[in-house]
């Protein structure tokens, strides 16, 4: 069994970890021509934001699958 606190340092890191995986596949995809000139730190705070929704999102995916793969044990 998980304590709180371990759990909480698992999901802190899981976030930070999947957070990171976007970024580095967002940075690979080309949005200057998506981007108005002199709007640029405007468009990195957007892909900031939108890598942090992917990116929580993702890791909450798998920290959910993790705890029902631990909760099938009270099945049977």
């Amino acid at each position: 069994m998980i304590g709180i606190g371990e759990l909480a340092i698992i999901s802190m890191l899981s976030h930070l970890i999947f957070i990171y995986i976007t970024w580095r596949v967002v940075l690979t995809i080309n949005f200057d021509p998506l981007i108005r000139k002199g709007r640029t730190t405007e468009a990195k705070i957007l892909l900031l934001f939108i890598t942090i929704v992917i990116g929580s999102g993702v890791s909450r995916f798998f920290l959910e699958i993790l705890q029902w793969s631990r909760d099938l044990l009270y099945l049977f």
